[in-house]
């Protein structure tokens, strides 16, 4: 690296450029560590042979008028594989009963899948929602506007259903439990 950039400062410039979700002009990059644009320009061209010289799975490139830490062009295969397989990855049980709670009763609350589960359910609808499953949908009127949450076209691409009318009647799915219930509304 160049001497008149402080390991300091490239150090920065490469905390930068990871967080960075667009490309970073070397200007906006030179105010962000109080250097010259010429310095910075020359510590990115030092950085971005490094990473080509190491065999580094990144690559920092100068692209759409800025500079941009990418994955290696040869790593494709990989990362594609490993992007789609998380995503893909099987849902626990939990997430399975919370997420037809969200199905069949939306808009729902945290409170109210929880007390339907009778257990804590802020993890699992934050992985859900993570996961793309399920989105907030609006607030409640009541005390603090809890978040309402719904699902997502994903849900329904991935059970392949044109839309929430095309879920199965929850009665026949509920077995012994919805005979019960429906005694018990029968009353």
């Amino acid at each position: 690296m160049t001497a008149s950039v402080p390991s300091e400062a490239r150090r920065a410039l490469e905390a930068i450029l990871f967080l960075a979700d667009e490309p970073l002009s070397a200007t906006v990059l030179a105010q962000a560590v109080e250097l010259g644009r010429r310095d910075v320009e020359t510590a990115l061209a030092e950085m971005a042979g490094a990473y080509q010289a190491h065999g580094s799975g990144i690559v920092l490139v100068e692209v759409a008028g800025g500079w941009r830490l990418m994955t290696h062009p040869e790593a494709a295969p990989f990362v594609e594989q490993f992007v789609l397989a998380s995503r893909h990855s099987r849902l626990t049980k939990a997430s399975l009963e919370t997420l037809a709670i969200v199905a069949y009763k939306q808009p729902v609350t945290r409170h109210q899948i929880s007390s339907i589960r009778g257990v804590d359910c802020d993890g699992v609808v934050r992985a859900l929602v993570d996961r793309g499953l399920v989105a907030e949908v609006g607030r409640d009127e009541g005390p603090g506007r809890p978040i309402l949450y719904g699902t997502t076209s994903l849900f329904l691409e991935r059970l392949a259903l044109p839309s929430l009318a095309d879920l199965p009647p929850i009665l026949p799915l509920l077995g012994d439990a919805g005979a019960e219930e429906t005694a018990v509304s029968a009353e």
